[in-house]
């Protein structure tokens, strides 16, 4: 399940640090969440780190993009192998 930030946020800054797959960005007014990268942290941490840190509780489930845990991993697995494929091209 992919996770959105509701028009609640405070664009307090605290959230999008905490992303490690990089989907939460500063949008037109507020952060906002690429669906295609969140994985909800799974892969990565128990619980959604954006979830964890936020003070005034606006990030739900995505209501267009609920996944199950396996899809979850499935999409961790697939980022993971994009980011190490982008890593042997750049040499890093």
């Amino acid at each position: 399940m992919a996770l959105t930030i509701t028009d609640e946020c405070i664009n307090c800054d605290v959230c999008e640090p905490e992303c490690p797959n990089q989907a939460i960005y500063l949008g037109p007014e507020i952060y906002e969440i690429n669906p295609a990268r969140c994985t909800e942290c799974v892969g990565h941490f128990d619980q959604p780190q954006c979830v964890q840190v936020c003070p005034v509780a606006c990030i739900p489930v995505h209501p267009d993009h609920v996944e199950d845990r396996e899809t979850l991993w499935q999409k961790y697995r697939r980022l993971q192998a994009e980011a190490q494929a982008a890593g042997k091209t750049t040499g890093a």
